[in-house]
């Protein structure tokens, strides 16, 4: 009886279907989706480009110098603040400026608004004007400003607890959330003092920023209870000492996973 080619054959199928399923249609790989990338000024530091998240420095926020910009169609009107995404340059429409299987995972720390970058960031396009760093990490130095990408979403890994900044005056309460792990877009938000241990919903104030006006929470400890965008919620109790004031960051030592 002479050889079998049968499992061979068999194996080469199957590697040719998993490649087919990795690497579809123009280069776009399975999972991903395309877009385009443009990068920050030259002059400009990615540690305080917090933006319309209002993150003052990036790095002090926990996200380091690996930031971006997003459209509207990314933005949600600031619940993809902190948001993390992984990007790799497109190499197959772009090979001449694009560096072959670079990957960088970046932090949306901001809004790209519509007609930048000569309408890249209109809607529904899906755009992310990176810091000057994360750019040169996925093309080439010397393009001309703007590549084909392609991202997914992937969960943030942060180093410590989740952050918060207090912020407001009197007895408005608004509270950034920063350094936040899992998914790490927030979708809901609750406050608690000490005193009356109520739990208070909290509303998006902008970006990246929650407040609430219902309830005077001075000279209290607080609590949290955040839920994120993919679901995870934990609760953060006395976080905040009772000897808190306006603009002071406090660490918890809970985190999302």
């Amino acid at each position: 009886m002479g050889p079998v080619f049968f499992p061979c054959v068999l194996l080469w199928h199957f590697f040719f279907f998993v490649s087919m399923v990795f690497e579809g249609i123009n280069g776009q790989v399975s999972g991903w989706i395309n877009a385009h990338a443009t990068y920050y000024g030259a002059n400009q530091s990615p540690s305080t480009l917090g933006g319309a998240c209002g993150y003052d420095n990036t790095i002090h926020a926990g996200f380091g110098v690996n930031t971006a910009a997003v459209s509207g169609a990314l933005f949600r009107g600031g619940e993809a603040c902190g948001a993390c995404y992984q990007l790799m340059c497109n190499y197959k429409a772009d090979p001449k400026w694009c560096l072959r299987r670079a990957v960088v995972t970046v932090t949306s720390t901001n809004f790209c608004p519509a007609n930048n970058h000569g309408g890249w960031c209109d809607p529904p396009r899906h755009h992310f004007d990176m810091s000057m760093p994360a750019f040169f990490r996925i093309a080439r130095q010397g393009n001309e400003g703007i590549v084909p990408i392609l991202y997914r979403r992937v969960a943030c890994k942060r180093r410590g607890g989740v952050h918060f900044t207090i912020k407001g005056q009197s007895n408005f309460n608004m509270v950034m959330f920063s350094n936040v792990g899992a998914s790490g877009d927030v979708k809901a938000a609750w406050v608690r003092g000490s005193t009356n241990k109520r739990w208070v919903a909290m509303q998006r104030n902008w970006g990246a920023n929650w407040s609430t006006t219902s309830v005077d929470l001075r000279s209290q400890k607080l609590s949290f209870t955040i839920t994120l965008v993919d679901g995870k919620t934990l609760t953060f109790l006395n976080v905040v000492p009772s000897t808190w004031g306006f603009g002071q960051t406090f660490s918890s030592k809970n985190q999302f996973y």
